[in-house]
């Protein structure tokens, strides 16, 4: 256990970084509470059909989907703060005004100030998490963080849940969760982390990094890691959906939470190795082990409840360690001042992944059988790891793990090439090790 924790150490010794965990637990705990809570306000309090709950949250998505590449673009232009009063102002609006709007108002109004304009949480967490800290410790600090995001997931949900059941309404919960939002948009506001252009440089007397052209980083490789961010939520959220359905195929949707808890349970073992392993997995591997630890999931537990939480272990100790893999490839795919955006766009693929992925398990089940709708999930999972790893030999991409960057400033270089080329050529070269 020590040897597992040990990696660890030196990032939290890092001035500002427990700070910056301790805000990144508590900011997301309303944002994983928000689709819930709003599900079972269309359900309870205005006596709409689950249906239309779905449409709400379905809205709600598809905002977050849109808002999170275009403020991420305001975050590297403008900075952190004048995001997070425009977007803390709309969160704040939406979630006093929500209980009591009429439906079709509330699906407006869900899209533009509960969607586009929410409060992009994840994306600015992982962005100061890459700028605060070195490229030879981002391994291990986007694991810590993707284990927060499980404990998060595990904990808000939950919370939103009984909350809402007890009291037997929504709207006291939906404004919690605007109070804690504006809560979290405070304390980012008081954090204030280097996010942007040149923050969390090695070198204190290095220059400000130049902006570069999306041309010099929006490449096939950059896609593929986004791609593989949209295949890993599609195969959890179908995973979701399907182990629900298989349960209750069973008559024993009681043990859900039995389940659900030993899948995330592993997926937390897993990031803790992932950061501490001297020899980590590249994410094209762990993409396609997370997809093919997948199909087989519904068969087995096709035996029985216990099965099926025996089943999901392989699967979720592949969960952690693929998302945290994914947001550390996307930070080396670009330069610093294009962090936002490029973080923006995965947090859109993450999104898009799992508005495909509950459907998609929906249909397979409808259509088939709950064990199908694990092995078609999984399935997708496998084939987009597989197009990573052909676009890796057709391209001649190295197999190894991305080097230590060069140091610009290091060797003086007698010829006239130009420094953005320089930078924008690291950052590309990076992305290609680190996806392929």
């Amino acid at each position: 256990m020590l040897k597992l924790i040990a990696p660890y150490k030196p990032i939290l010794a890092m001035p500002g970084t427990r700070a910056l965990f301790v805000v990144a637990f508590l900011a997301r705990l309303p944002l994983t509470a928000k689709s819930m809570a709003l599900t079972l306000h269309v359900v309870l309090d205005q006596g709409g059909s689950y249906a239309a709950a779905g449409a709400a949250s379905m809205v709600m998505t598809a905002g977050m989907g849109v808002g999170a590449p275009l403020l991420g673009r305001m975050v590297d232009r403008r900075g952190l703060k004048p995001v997070l009063m425009l977007t803390g102002v709309a969160e704040a609006a939406y979630w006093v005004s929500a209980p009591f709007l009429p439906y079709p108002v509330l699906l407006v109004t869900t899209f533009a100030l509960g969607g586009v304009l929410g409060v992009p949480v994840f994306s600015v967490i992982r962005q100061a998490v890459a700028a605060r800290v070195p490229e030879a410790r981002r391994r291990q600090a986007f694991a810590l963080d993707s284990m927060i995001v499980e404990l998060v997931f595990m904990v808000g949900p939950a919370l939103a849940i009984a909350a809402i059941t007890t009291m037997r309404t929504a709207r006291p919960t939906l404004a919690a969760i605007g109070v804690l939002t504006v809560g979290s948009v405070v304390a980012l506001w008081v954090l204030d982390p280097p996010i942007g252009h040149g923050a969390g440089r090695p070198e204190p007397g290095a220059a400000a990094e130049p902006k570069q052209p999306m041309r010099t980083w929006l490449r096939p490789s950059f896609f593929l890691v986004l791609a593989s961010g949209l295949g890993a939520n599609l195969v959890l959220s179908g995973t979701d959906i399907s182990i629900t359905a298989l349960l209750r195929q069973q008559d024993a949707v009681k043990w859900a939470g039995v389940c659900i808890f030993a899948w995330c349970l592993l997926s937390l073992i897993g990031g803790f190795w992932h950061g501490s392993t001297a020899r980590p997995w590249r994410l094209p591997v762990l993409m396609m082990t997370l997809g093919a630890g997948t199909i087989p999931v519904g068969f087995i537990g096709h035996f029985g409840w216990w099965w099926l939480a025996l089943a999901l272990l392989p699967a979720g100790f592949m969960c952690a360690p693929t998302l945290a893999s994914t947001a550390e490839a996307v930070a080396a795919a670009v330069p610093a001042s294009a962090r936002g955006q490029a973080l923006g766009l995965q947090g859109s693929a993450m999104t898009l992944g799992g508005a495909i992925g509950a459907p998609l398990a929906g249909a397979v089940v409808d259509g088939s059988s709950p064990p199908w709708a694990f092995a078609t999930t999984g399935a997708i999972g496998v084939l987009l790891a597989a197009a990573t790893l052909a676009y890796q030999r057709f391209a001649g991409v190295g197999g190894g793990r991305p080097a230590v960057a060069p140091e610009p400033a290091s060797a003086p270089e007698p010829g006239p090439a130009p420094e953005p080329i320089a930078v924008g050529g690291v950052a590309v070269a990076a992305a290609e090790a680190a996806v392929c």
